[in-house]
């Protein structure tokens, strides 16, 4: 098993995430989506607008 010191930042962030999923649980499981929130979420992935990633949308605004 890894050491912490290995642990990348992301994964140090991933096993920290699990853990409170793995306490908590998950409050969105069980729940569905709408028909027309699954229609939205398609027309905008074929929408011809560039997509930007999160990282680089903090790096404009930061």
């Amino acid at each position: 098993m890894p050491k912490i010191r290995d642990l990348t930042t992301e994964d140090l962030e991933y096993l920290i995430e699990q853990k409170i999923l793995e306490v908590l649980g998950d409050s969105d499981s069980g729940l569905e989506l709408k028909d027309e929130f699954k229609e939205e979420l398609r027309k905008r992935l074929r929408s011809s607008y560039k997509k930007i990633s999160h990282k680089e949308v903090l790096k404009r605004i930061g």
